[in-house]
């Protein structure tokens, strides 16, 4: 038998709407004909913004691209049959509807696979966001889940303290104390 090719991260195109629905008929497909070794991952990019609604102003995730689901696996014309039969689906991102596979640059951008950061973080550390919706904020490090490169920050935000979950990526460490409040403004 020959060796299996790597699994690579193609994008589909859904429906309006149909993202978490896809995802899940994706899911359900890979367990009821065990696919696990052809389809490795299903993700719908998603992004932290403030909204600010009746005056309240919170933390929300929203789709980075709307219609779109990113999924790591291996092609064959099979598995392209069953991932274009499930229903929300359009179709591949490609010429004839045919996948061409993410570059690494693509892939790192979407943020669908991150580095590992090798820094040694732990609760009570004091970090600065550096990326995404809450740059430029400073906090303490209440939990750290190291398997998922991911902590848990406590940052000051419009005059309350807000625990964020960030990557890993997205924090540095600082030393000394936390900067005053008003630079978080």
């Amino acid at each position: 038998m020959p060796e299996m090719e790597q699994p690579k991260w193609y994008i589909l195109h859904t429906y309006s709407g149909y993202e978490a629905m896809v995802k899940a008929s994706l899911e359900q497909l890979i367990i009821n004909n065990n696919l696990g070794d052809y389809i490795v991952d299903i993700k719908i990019p998603m992004e932290q913004v403030i909204e600010e609604k009746n005056g309240k102003r919170k933390v929300v995730e929203r789709k980075l691209l709307p219609c779109y689901v990113f999924i790591k696996m291996i092609y064959t014309n099979q598995i392209w049959y069953y991932v274009t039969s499930t229903r929300g689906v359009t179709g591949f991102c490609g010429p004839q509807g045919r996948p061409n596979p993410m570059k690494q640059e693509e892939i790192l951008k979407m943020r669908l696979e991150l580095p590992t950061v090798t820094d040694d973080f732990k609760a009570g550390d004091t970090v600065s966001i550096e990326d995404g919706a809450l740059a430029g904020f400073f906090g303490t490090i209440k939990e750290v889940n190291t398997a998922a490169q991911k902590a848990t920050v406590s940052t000051k935000m419009f005059g309350r303290s807000t625990d964020v979950e960030v990557d890993f990526i997205q924090i540095k460490k600082l030393d000394g104390p936390l900067p005053e409040p008003e630079e978080n403004a």
